[in-house]
């Protein structure tokens, strides 16, 4: 395997794993797939999820200007699925810290107390996906209405969907990308329309 795994290798550990499978799935937002990324499942085995952080590290050191806010640079994630990214990439690239949102009863993503961001911070945030970009999102305002400056954005996978959300021009980062199928509904799904069974997942 090359020092920055390809494409081809990343989707070879996933479906090795289990992590990446293929059927006819429903999303929470009703969007209907061909493929489902539960990217967790390739992260329970150190070595995979080492290979999958050190990868995604190399690509992030490849770039200069974010090289030399290393010392300074504080990685977030959203709980819980960004954790193992974040705490990955983090030893990678002995950046200084790492910290989380997380959301209680459906609420708005939040910081546990006495955990604030200082004005002017750089932060990277990295999650194991991005689908819709929602969560991301959202996490990127609550930064930045700490004071936080977001200078990137890393994920594990990047799977696109027809909704998925823009972030401008902050420097984004994936170490593999996924093009499933996707479907704005069951009257437009062609495995609605072939009867295949159907899974309905939480994710977005």
């Amino acid at each position: 395997m090359d020092i920055i795994p390809t494409n081809t290798d990343v989707v070879h550990l996933l479906r090795k794993s289990g992590a990446l499978r293929d059927g006819h799935f429903e999303y929470a937002n009703g969007l209907h797939a061909n493929e489902y990324l539960q990217v967790a499942l390739a992260m329970r085995h150190y070595q995979d999820a080492r290979v999958l952080t050190v990868g995604l590290a190399r690509k992030l050191r490849a770039n200069s200007e974010l090289r030399a806010l290393i010392p300074e640079l504080s990685i977030v994630a959203p709980a819980t699925g960004g954790l193992p990214v974040a705490y990955g990439v983090c030893e990678a690239l002995q950046a200084r810290q790492v910290y989380w949102a997380e959301r209680e009863d459906g609420g708005p993503l939040r910081f546990r107390s006495f955990l604030n961001v200082s004005p002017g911070e750089k932060v990277l945030l990295v999650d194991d996906i991005l689908r819709s970009g929602t969560k991301l999102s959202e996490l990127k305002k609550l930064v930045e209405s700490s004071g936080g400056e977001v200078v990137g954005l890393a994920v594990m996978i990047y799977q696109p969907t027809p909704r998925t959300v823009g972030f401008g021009g902050i420097p984004f980062y994936y170490l593999c990308k996924l093009d499933a199928s996707y479907a704005q509904d069951a009257a437009s799904c062609e495995l609605c329309g072939r009867s295949v069974p159907l899974t309905k997942v939480s994710e977005v």
